[in-house]
């Protein structure tokens, strides 16, 4: 009697641990709907937003206080920067990072060979921070330098934005936003600093 309860006993606890095992390769695996890839998933979508709410709020912060305003924001990169861990996440061969604007900062992950958005549901990679500046600068390719200068086509629309191969971003970028009346809207990035500067000029 006694034998037979430790060899019940052995067998749960053993059965637990095989479970674990499984559990543990898979959570490491980053295989598709994987634990670890939707938990990966995550992470990068809430530093996509936190990117897209630190360009929107310094935006936020120079229009309020109108023409020769100046202000700087700093966001923190981890995932984003990684190549690998976005190919893992989203399963692309080839992935970027694409910035646009209306009405504040759309941020996404697109791959360079086949680009697709997903506004809503589990495979969303594109996040919108609304700002206080209201512009509309998706459409005029002017409006972004052309070393980092990129577009897609939504809709059978053509967005403009700056693209960034994750390797282009540094562990902190710098968002530097002013508004000179003098010289018209640009958004441009400079990979050696780690700055990304964008000059506003509402009705310029």
């Amino acid at each position: 009697m006694r034998r037979g309860q430790i060899s019940l006993e052995f067998m749960f606890i053993f059965a637990i641990m095989v479970i674990m095992l499984a559990y543990s390769i898979d959570n490491i695996s980053f295989s598709s709907n994987s634990a670890s890839q939707q938990a990966l998933l995550v992470q990068i979508s809430l530093e996509e937003k936190n990117f897209a709410n630190v360009i929107s709020n310094t935006i936020s912060q120079v229009y309020a206080q109108g023409p020769g305003a100046k202000a700087t924001g700093y966001v923190r990169l981890v995932y984003l920067r990684d190549s690998k861990m976005l190919k893992k996440a989203f399963g692309m061969n080839n992935p970027y990072i694409f910035i646009t604007y209306d009405g504040g900062v759309n941020i996404t992950v697109i791959n360079s060979t086949t680009p697709s958005l997903n506004f809503e549901g589990p495979n969303k990679n594109i996040f919108w921070s609304p700002s206080l500046y209201p512009g509309t600068l998706y459409n005029d390719s002017a409006v972004w330098n052309a070393t980092f200068r990129s577009s897609i086509t939504v809709n059978g629309t053509t967005v403009y934005g700056l693209r960034f191969i994750p390797e282009n971003l540094s562990s902190t970028v710098r968002v530097i936003v002013e508004w000179n009346p003098s010289i018209s809207e640009l958004w441009s990035f400079d990979s050696s600093k780690g700055e990304l500067r964008i000059n506003i000029n509402p009705g310029g």
